[in-house]
């Protein structure tokens, strides 16, 4: 059975579990900051704000997490500190400013009723299992009017398969930098309104 709990009700004792999930989730992406999920834990367990996260429980253990804000909430608050005592001074100030600028920022269009819903990952034991589909239709629920997803790389098959099965539809194409490099060539961004669910 698949439980879905807020990261603030589950508490600190989940915190490393919950981000053990999202570094398993964004290795790939997360990979200049250390190719060691046990590094990337440790870096950034101190920073997820846990009441902006939602998680699925799958007999007790966070199985799928995903982040949810409105407006100008963020569900990251990075500190210098921990990164410089997990990666290295040099290193770490580096990282943090990575972090600040590339994962803290509200939607363009944010306002009063639209939610953005990011990070959204699941453990590799539990894919294909539709722990994600139950997580992103838990938010679905939520009372908002819109709901926007950024920046999924159009190589994300099943993301955006997912997405689209669930009623979201592409808003935005952003082109990638050195894309041959990158391995991916934009960053989608999808939305859906309330309206279309009914």
């Amino acid at each position: 059975m698949i439980e879905i709990v807020r990261g603030d009700v589950l508490g600190d004792t989940y915190r490393r579990r919950i981000t053990e999930v999202l570094v398993q989730g964004f290795a790939e992406d997360f990979a200049y900051f250390s190719s060691d999920p046990r590094v990337l834990a440790d870096a950034f367990e101190h920073m997820l704000v846990l009441d902006r996260f939602y998680v699925a429980l799958v007999d007790g253990e966070p199985a799928a997490v995903a982040s949810f804000t409105e407006g100008a909430q963020e569900c990251f608050a990075p500190e210098k500190r921990p990164f410089r005592e997990v990666l290295g001074r040099v290193h770490g100030a580096i990282s943090y400013r990575i972090v600040r600028s590339q994962f803290l920022g509200a939607y363009d269009g944010a306002r009063e009723g639209l939610a953005e819903v990011g990070f959204v990952t699941t453990a590799p034991e539990q894919q294909g299992k539709g722990v994600a589909t139950a997580l992103v239709r838990h938010l679905m629920d939520l009372p908002y009017d819109e709901l926007v997803l950024r920046d999924i790389k159009d190589t994300n098959a099943p993301a955006l398969g997912l997405y689209r099965k669930l009623g979201f539809t592409e808003s935005r194409r952003r082109p990638v930098r050195f894309a041959r490099r990158a391995g991916f060539s934009a960053y989608v961004s999808m939305h859906r309104t309330r309206d279309a669910a009914s």
